[in-house]
């Protein structure tokens, strides 16, 4: 199935609420923001991979030197140590979005502290602003940005071509840059300051993948699409001779120069009706290698071949290790083994089906062996063996037939390097992931080389939704290409994302707020249904039905109680369901294409925003009412929650800044809304875990307050904020959901564009203690009675373990709440626990009630888990107290 890669920020949107300047504020009587600063650590909810990855770039002066660029999610420099991926573009903000989207990387083989990015996501109108050359002196640490007078486009077609940026071998002070849209070729003579264009360059590219888009996304000009230099043909400290240049031109793709750049000239006897997607030189053989396919790419390609290029004679030879009638695909990724010079690899990046294929040659192309072969059709015969064991979503759940396999060994991969030390490692991009090999010279010996996922802190998902329940999985995401994951323990990678069915892309989820095992989601598919449910907090699925006309996902809500659900699907008009929407009726009295919400505590209640407008239903969702509340955004950016708890208590977000643009809040069930004055914009509302002697739970926002774009929390109902993130933790596009965590205090989980799920931990501890959490204040506990607990380890590995515990009240009288002690005999610590709230001193563990758990009835049992750490031995406590009580063991 082909995967194509879907953009949740609905980034047409993002550009008018990025452009222009802001809104007025209307004046309401709350007091005005003041800002303070929290320190909190931010990492990523693991899943690992999740999209595209275009390049991969080795330095060729410093062993174990590499890095990654993906199309929307930002780059990322390879720790040997770890063997991690290290983030390094988190600190492009808000108003530079669409620099996370990186179309070319640079690794300076000269001084490899240095290191460059061609940045920008779209060429069209979706992405507002130009393109950028960042430039870094200390690996990506940090950076510095030249603007360009022109859009680059890291998420357009063809973004799987290149390198388009490369600096000159010999003199790293020179560097070319190759622009789409018929911008031309641009030199920087400066190590990257400034650029101008190669006036005399001859052609600019007139490639467009669909000519008849009118959007400007598929009828962009190409352009010019890769950068080589002929090292060979200069020394140090002067400009390297030769150079070659792909253009996006099917009667003239390549190239050269010989002079330096001084003048260029069409190469005589190239190959023509195709596109040059790759050029890599092997100087010791002097063979310039070059990938064509009939299309740009990433998905497309129909035909393709394999040509190598004499430098000394001028001789181009087709290499191609099958015949054009038997391709079905293009070819892209292409390397050479710097160790090995003969040894040329390249993939056919689409073929989709059965699986893409990887092509060896260890005699400069005169021969090719295949990653994988036909024995007897359909059965195969890999070279390769594929272990998926630390991202097992990988298989998606599959149990195709054959010839096709599961895990695939990949699809999109035009990214394909082997490092230039080590002839067993190599890397190549996929849609989902990066997987490698340690062992590759195994093939040459005809015994199977290994493929993993090395992907690990390299996170591309683009979010949609977010969930944090109060009991089961502290988070569950809606997540586009991979649909989303229930995150049983967030430093881990899920074992599979949602399934039964996979929706491509999950655009919507809600749960039950009064039975948190009741979840729906709703999503995009190419064919079936839209729409599933679960019984179990997401951990099982069961598709439902879709009424007639449903196109995509839009938007789903549960009530309180489980009951029956409301869904804004695209393709139709809202509808709802009693029960598991075997069967839906129209709602009335709500326009297509409405944002709805439920209320967390009325299960018959539910919200919709439609254009400006706030729409109320108080019979589960079959009429709703249009309220009169004015002021609201006339547009569709926005996102409304209802707060957990408390009846009709709705925050509403959103805006764009030529007009109305803010929060705001209602406690009459969007009868009326007040605008709070604190705020000047705000895209996203989440609630969490109230503080420490706070009355109403902690509120985040992805906002600008004061001036400032961020994100915020505040503990006092919106009075005032704390700026909880920083200017290096900005993650550009933050504005598709936010929730905090109803039992840690602090912890919120931040949706991106192309970064995945970051959490973020608070350093203040006195906000709301170190763990657990009930969403808005426990209770002092004094139960008295007998007690008995069961503590049952439910899942060990090396250093960590799973534990559930089972308190019963085997007295007489109820429980209004309770507390229990115990403590390790092993040194072990608590991670992280649900369904009460803790604490740890020591060994020493409290966990207490929350709010929802608080009365056990005698004869009744309450029970929590969470997840440890150990070192030596996992014993387990043998003694646990109620209060005073010592209680029974199990």
């Amino acid at each position: 199935m082909r995967r194509k890669r879907i953009l949740t920020a609905v980034l047409a949107l993002a550009a008018g609420l990025l452009a222009g300047s802001p809104h007025a504020l209307a004046a309401d009587a709350g007091p005005k923001a003041t800002l303070a600063a929290d320190s909190y650590t931010w990492k990523n909810v693991r899943i690992d991979g999740g999209g595209f990855v275009p390049g991969i770039v080795f330095n060729r002066k410093e062993k174990n030197l590499a890095y990654a660029r993906t199309d929307i999610g930002g780059a990322y420099r390879w720790q040997e140590s770890s063997r991690t991926w290290t983030p390094l573009l988190d600190s492009v903000g808000w108003a530079d979005w669409g620099h996370t989207g990186v179309v070319s990387l640079a690794s300076d083989s000269v001084d490899p502290n240095k290191v460059y990015a061609a940045v920008g996501t779209y060429t069209n109108s979706w992405d507002p602003g130009n393109g950028a050359v960042l430039r870094s002196g200390d690996r990506g640490a940090s950076w510095q940005k030249t603007d360009l007078p022109f859009k680059l486009g890291g998420n357009m077609p063809g973004r799987g071509m290149g390198e388009r940026l490369a600096v000159d071998p010999n003199k790293n002070s020179v560097l070319y840059l190759g622009a789409p849209s018929g911008k031309g070729l641009w030199r920087s003579t400066d190590s990257g300051v400034t650029w101008s264009q190669v006036s005399n360059f001859p052609n600019v590219g007139n490639y467009v993948q669909d000519p008849s888009d009118t959007s400007g996304y598929a009828s962009d000009n190409q352009g010019i699409v890769w950068v080589t230099f002929d090292e060979s043909t200069g020394t140090s400290g002067t400009a390297t001779k030769t150079l070659y240049v792909g253009v996006a031109d099917k009667d003239n793709a390549v190239y050269r120069s010989t002079d330096a750049g001084a003048t260029w000239s069409r190469m005589a006897g190239q190959p023509t009706g195709y596109l040059a997607h790759k050029g890599v030189l092997d100087t010791v053989n002097g063979y310039l290698y070059i990938a064509y396919s009939d299309k740009g790419g990433p998905y497309d390609g129909g035909k393709g071949r394999l040509f190598r290029y004499a430098t000394a004679t001028g001789t181009w030879t087709d290499i191609s290790p099958v015949a054009e009638a038997d391709t079905y695909y293009g070819f892209s990724g292409l390397t050479v083994d710097r160790q090995k010079p003969g040894t040329v690899m390249a993939t056919a990046y689409s073929s989709w089906w059965p699986d893409t294929q990887i092509f060896r040659s260890t005699n400069s192309g005169g021969t090719w062996t295949k990653a994988w072969d036909y024995t007897s059709y359909p059965n195969r015969s890999n070279r390769f063996t594929m272990d998926v064991s630390s991202s097992p979503w990988l298989t998606w759940g599959a149990n195709p037939s054959p010839p096709e396999q599961t895990p695939k060994l990949g699809w999109m991969t035009e990214a394909l390097e082997i490092d230039p030390f080590n002839s067993a490692r190599m890397m190549y991009g996929t849609g989902a992931t990066i997987y490698g090999t340690e062992n590759l010279t195994n093939w040459d010996g005809g015994s199977q080389f290994t493929v993993k996922p090395m992907v690990q802190g390299l996170e591309e998902t683009a979010v949609n939704d977010l969930a944090s329940p109060p009991t089961g999985a502290p988070l569950l995401s809606a997540l586009g290409d991979v649909g989303g994951f229930r995150h049983t323990d967030l430093t881990k990678v899920p074992s599979m994302m949602f399934t039964s069915p996979n929706l491509t892309t999950t655009t919507s989820l809600d749960y039950a707020e009064t039975n948190p095992n009741t979840v729906v989601r709703v999503g995009n598919l190419d064919s079936g249904p839209h729409v599933a449910f679960s019984t179990d907090n997401g951990a099982n699925w069961f598709a439902g039905t879709d009424p007639s006309g449903v196109s995509g996902g839009g938007t789903v809500a549960a009530a309180a109680d489980g009951g029956r659900f409301v869904w804004s699907p695209a393709g139709t008009g809202v509808q709802y369901t009693t029960g598991f929407g075997s069967s839906w009726a129209a709602s009335s009295g709500i326009p297509s294409g409405a944002t709805v919400e439920s209320d967390r505590v009325d299960p018959k209640t539910f919200y919709g925003f439609k254009s400006g407008k706030f729409y109320v239903s108080s019979d589960g969702g079959a009429t709703f009412t249009a309220s009169s509340a004015t002021g609201l955004p006339s547009g569709d950016s926005v996102r409304f929650k209802a707060l957990p708890g408390t009846k009709g208590d709705v925050w509403l977000a959103g805006g764009a800044s030529d007009g109305a643009y803010g929060l705001w809040h209602s406690t009459d069930s969007g009868a009326t809304f007040t605008k709070l004055s604190t705020v000047e914009q705000a895209d996203t509302i989440g609630f969490g875990k109230a503080a420490t002697g706070a009355s109403y739970q902690t509120l985040y926002t992805s906002a600008k307050i004061a001036g400032v774009r961020g994100i915020f929390r505040s503990t006092d109902k919106g009075a005032t904020w704390t700026r909880i993130n920083d200017d290096a933790h900005q993650w550009g596009w933050t504005g598709a959901a936010i929730t905090g965590d109803p039992r840690v205090y602090g912890r919120v989980y931040v949706s991106t564009n192309g970064r995945g799920v970051i959490y973020g931990d608070t350093s203040d501890t006195s906000g709301g203690g170190s763990g657990g959490g009930d969403g808005g204040g426990g209770t002092d506990p004094t139960p008295t009675g007998a007690c008995a607990v069961t503590y049952t380890i439910t899942n060990q590995w090396s250093g960590g373990f799973q534990a559930d515990v089972k308190l019963a009240n085997t007295g007489t009288s109820a429980w209004s709440g309770w507390s229990l002690n115990w403590a390790f005999p092993s040194g072990q610590t608590i991670s992280q626990l649900w369904n009460a709230d803790y604490a740890q001193s020591g060994s020493a563990v409290t966990a207490k009630n929350v709010t929802w758990n608080a009365t056990v009835a005698a004869g009744s049992s309450v029970s929590f888990g969470f997840t440890g750490t150990w070192t030596g031995s996992n014993t387990k406590p043998t003694a646990f107290k109620l209060g005073d009580q010592s209680c029974t063991v199990g």
